[in-house]
């Protein structure tokens, strides 16, 4: 109601290319003109041969990234594909502002009249633009968009396409969710002063303002991640500051979360791991859920294998009928998630909430980069095989290992990124 008042309001335009920037746009959808995040290849009224365009390029990579499992002929296709996107090592520290080959296609597709009809449309009203995919900032940027340009960076490093093909008299901002993204978005030109450190946008539901929710929720956690005290033995009296005291039982069983990415890739590892751990399901030790995002055939795939395990109700299947459905109830169950096992992809950021991440293997190049920042972060842990994760997983519990990788991506993760864009763009 705040923002409605104030009347702070801008576009904020993500695209349907995965999970990963309409998840990045979701938490600010209070800022959101109309209450709507504008998807820049979906929205009302776009025309057919801009719809085509972006059509083809996301079935492209879905396709590839699932086809990546067939032996040699998968993995020679990705690799062409990845080379398109992979992002070059940071050091030794250089200029790298010179276009790479896909940015300057992606520019003449745009100069050629790709994203025309959704800017002329977005300047009647020239509010500030978000978006959470560098090419809307383009188009914004070439066809003279009258308003503030912003651009949200959702992953942990980035390749050379995120940098206008001209950085240095670019007029797009650019919220950083890390150090790493500020720092390479230098070595590509862009001029500081156009680069804010924000941190990743969370959700508020998630987090709460002066992270009430966050820390409540982490409190309960942190019950459950250190069975054996092992933890707070030793960091007992930085939980007291950080969190103050904690419940004497947790509001929730030990729970797994399992993320899907929005391809369907490695959508077997969860049933072996569902399959190890099943004694623990069982014997309601443990609670496993599957976020699997909108499809219905990775739906109706889950049920059909889960159901032959009866396993009592503690295995369970987030999903949604829409994207904004599907992101609400996973907030939600995130509350009540102790460990949340994924891919390195944007929701690397989410250990920022106090959860730690097990990291299952990458897909591309920024994953690569988002996997080494959260070793770098100490708030994740590669997976080991699927298989035996009844052992490995509660070597890690009962270590107290996870407890510390829950509380190092609180304490050197930011949380507070959608608060911090807001007042951004707002100046307040």
């Amino acid at each position: 109601m705040e923002n409605k008042k104030n009347n702070k309001r801008a576009w904020v335009v993500a695209a349907d290319m995965g999970y990963g920037h309409q998840r990045t746009a979701y938490p600010l959808r209070d800022i959101a003109f109309g209450d709507k995040v504008i998807n820049a290849n979906s929205y009302d009224g776009i025309p057919k041969k801009d719809k085509n365009f972006w059509q083809e390029t996301r079935y492209l990579y879905e396709f590839v990234s699932r086809f990546k499992k067939v032996p040699f002929l998968g993995s020679l296709a990705f690799s062409i594909l990845d080379k398109f996107q992979k992002i070059s090592i940071y050091y030794p520290k250089r200029d790298l502002s010179k276009p790479s080959f896909t940015l300057k296609n992606i520019l003449s597709f745009i100069k050629g009249g790709w994203g025309k009809d959704l800017i002329e449309r977005l300047q009647k009203n020239p509010l500030p633009l978000v978006s959470t995919f560098f090419t809307p900032a383009f188009m914004a940027e070439e066809l003279k968009y009258p308003g503030d340009v912003y651009c949200v960076v959702c992953d942990a490093d980035i390749n050379r396409t995120w940098a206008s093909i001209n950085p240095k008299k670019s007029k797009i901002k650019y919220f950083a969710p890390c150090t790493w993204v500020r720092d390479r978005l230098k070595l590509y030109g862009v001029k500081p002063e156009n680069i804010f450190l924000t941190g990743y946008p969370l959700p508020k539901e998630n987090v709460g303002e002066n992270l009430a929710i966050l820390k409540d929720d982490l409190r309960h956690r942190i019950l459950n991640l250190d069975p054996n005290r092992k933890y707070r033995e030793i960091y007992g009296p930085l939980i007291k500051v950080s969190l103050g005291n904690l419940p004497e039982k947790s509001n929730h069983p030990l729970t797994i979360m399992f993320s899907i990415g929005g391809a369907g890739a490695q959508k077997e590892i969860p049933l072996h791991a569902i399959n190890s751990l099943r004694g623990k399901i069982k014997d309601r030790k443990l609670r496993f859920i599957i976020a699997i995002g909108v499809r219905e055939e990775l739906r109706k795939y889950y049920v059909d294998n889960i159901k032959e395990l009866k396993l009592d109700g503690w295995v369970h299947i987030v999903s949604g009928i829409t994207t904004d459905e599907y992101f609400k109830t996973f907030n939600e169950a995130l509350r009540e998630t102790d460990i949340l096992w994924t891919k390195p992809s944007e929701l690397s950021f989410y250990a920022g909430l106090g959860i730690p991440i097990i990291i299952a293997p990458t897909i591309g190049s920024q994953e690569d980069f988002n996997k080494k920042w959260l070793l770098h972060t100490n708030a994740g842990i590669p997976q080991e095989d699927p298989k035996y994760a009844d052992q490995w997983f509660y070597d890690l519990l009962n270590s107290g290992d996870l407890a510390e990788a829950a509380m190092q991506g609180f304490m050197e993760i930011g949380s507070m990124g959608t608060y911090n864009i807001e007042r951004t763009i707002f100046n307040s």
